[in-house]
């Protein structure tokens, strides 16, 4: 079933969730605005969204070197208080966050953070791919307009599907941690090195 882009708006406006997890919580719930709600309370994402004014001053650097000492991770993952920075829940999280970094080389946390130019160049590459089509000019839109979607999903962290669990994005990981905890959690930055790189 396909969820059009205002029941999307509409139920973010309703519960403050991400976009993402809107769109998840509507599919799911065949376009059932109340069904969707109760999926997103159900998640955790509703009490996510409601904390996220708060300020993350607490958290945690953690690494990851994969085997061989080639490639690796850091993270800087935030929390509200030192108590949850140190729990188990928060620091595995962190850890299978710079895992999953090293493993799928994210450009940016989220989609807004990619530059505009960076967006042109790849949309430039599309159409000039799609010029031979033959295809209507509208179509060929649609289809340029579809792989820069799928462009940005695939190099924003908090849309990549998780590597322990390629059925949830890291957004859904990170909802669930918040869940869990009870606070505010942020991802504020990650770098990745490569030998060679």
């Amino acid at each position: 079933m396909a969820i059009d882009v205002s029941s999307v708006k509409e139920l973010r406006e309703r519960t403050g969730a991400g976009m993402m997890e809107c769109k998840k919580a509507l599919t799911e719930a065949g376009g059932d605005m109340e069904a969707a709600i109760k999926r997103l309370r159900e998640t955790g994402a509703v009490k996510a969204a409601a904390r996220a004014h708060r300020q993350t001053r607490e958290g945690a650097v953690v690494s990851y070197i994969h085997t061989g000492g080639k490639l690796g991770a850091l993270v800087e993952v935030n929390c509200e208080t030192d108590f949850v920075a140190r729990t188990d829940d928060f620091l595995a999280f962190c850890k299978n966050l710079a895992m999953h970094v090293a493993a799928t080389n994210p450009r940016v946390i989220e989609r807004s953070e990619l530059r505009p130019e960076d967006l042109a160049e790849e949309r430039a590459i599309y159409e000039k791919q799609a010029e031979g089509s033959g295809k209507p000019a509208a179509v060929v839109e649609k289809i340029v307009a579809g792989k820069l979607d799928k462009y940005m999903a695939e190099v924003s962290l908090l849309e990549q599907p998780f590597v322990k669990d390629q059925n949830r994005s890291v957004a859904d990981v990170l909802n669930e941690v918040r869940a869990k905890t009870g606070e505010n959690i942020v991802i504020r930055r990650f770098v990745r090195f490569c030998i060679g790189e």
